[in-house]
């Protein structure tokens, strides 16, 4: 797999990762031995960024990957998060961007995962409540006292970004991004990452599993997979954007691949490192054949033709978590 830089700061990765989430929670029952496996194969395949965060379980997903990466440290680039608070048992507390709890959940996820260094460490959101160069400024510490190697946010205005830069160089910033979701180009978060030589890590490339063509019906979903409550898998927004993976689907049978690889495609080609989510190696396998995949600028056109804002119909979260966003 091509290795890319992601931003400007000396970090490269494979380019695809690969998000874990799914694996410990929100996408239905978990299934620890196949998820070991599907990392296994990333690695085998060349994926090297593998993305987690403390709150994915909450706790439960980094320690999964401690055991996978049991080892073999040295042959994944380890990003995971902090900033959205829990007691060490495991209750959600809130937002917290203030330093203590910072310096205190980098040394829990440590723990959690295993080693003495995170590669990347993003803020999972921005506290409304502390300035971002205080949560910064306590993550930079962190690179100092070699803790971190380098730091990044996820789903931060322009304005925002602009800031924590000034106070550390920032690797990456990640957010959701898709030929279904576009709204960074619209937004300035975009043309700020450009400036500032930032790298962007896609998350939801496949637009929670829209774009792979497979969902068909909004009872697809188990009783607990967050998606029967996503705005953009109910009523009539679910058919308008199954009207648009129809046409994905279609252009996709006229390349040659699937739904998904064009998708993953059309992300790489815009200079993005999709970190596609899934817990089984098929759909691994099938995400990773997307590298091979060209995207043309006539296949670009047809793209834009589709899906010509690359905004989904309904938003991207429930209205409570939509708040949390462009902070």
């Amino acid at each position: 797999m091509e290795i890319r830089a992601l931003g400007t700061q000396g970090l490269k990765v494979g380019a695809e990762g690969l998000g874990l989430m799914g694996m410990s929670a929100h996408y239905g029952a978990a299934d620890e031995t196949e998820s070991l496996a599907t990392i296994d194969r990333a690695l085998e395949l060349g994926v090297t960024l593998l993305d987690t965060a403390e709150g994915y379980g909450p706790f439960r997903n980094e320690q999964l990957l401690g055991r996978a990466l049991a080892g073999r440290r040295a042959s994944a680039v380890i990003a995971t998060k902090t900033g959205v608070e829990f007691t060490d048992d495991g209750a959600f507390v809130g937002h917290n961007g203030g330093p203590e709890y910072i310096r205190r959940s980098a040394d829990r996820s440590l723990r959690h995962l295993g080693t003495d260094h995170i590669d990347l460490y993003y803020l999972h959101r921005v506290d409304p409540d502390v300035p971002v160069e205080e949560s910064v400024g306590a993550m930079a510490e962190l690179v100092a006292a070699g803790k971190v190697g380098h730091i990044g946010l996820c789903e931060a205005a322009p304005s925002t970004i602009v800031r924590a830069h000034a106070v550390h160089p920032l690797a990456a910033v990640q957010t959701e991004y898709s030929l279904f979701e576009r709204g960074i180009e619209h937004d300035g978060v975009l043309d700020t990452l450009r400036e500032l030589g930032i790298g962007l890590v896609a998350y939801s490339p496949l637009g929670r599993g829209f774009l792979s063509g497979a969902i068909t019906s909004p009872d697809d979903f188990a009783a607990d997979d967050f998606r029967r409550t996503d705005p953009r898998f109910q009523g009539e927004n679910f058919h308008r954007n199954l009207a648009v993976v129809d046409q994905v689907r279609r252009l996709a049978a006229a390349k040659g691949v699937t739904p998904s690889q064009l998708a993953l495609a059309w992300t790489l080609r815009q200079g993005a490192v999709p970190i596609p989510g899934t817990k089984r190696r098929r759909y691994l396998e099938e995400n990773v054949a997307a590298t091979a995949v060209t995207i043309t600028d006539a296949d670009l056109a047809a793209i834009d033709a589709v899906a010509p804002h690359g905004v989904a119909s309904g938003d991207r979260y429930a209205p409570e978590l939509m708040r949390s966003l462009n902070g």
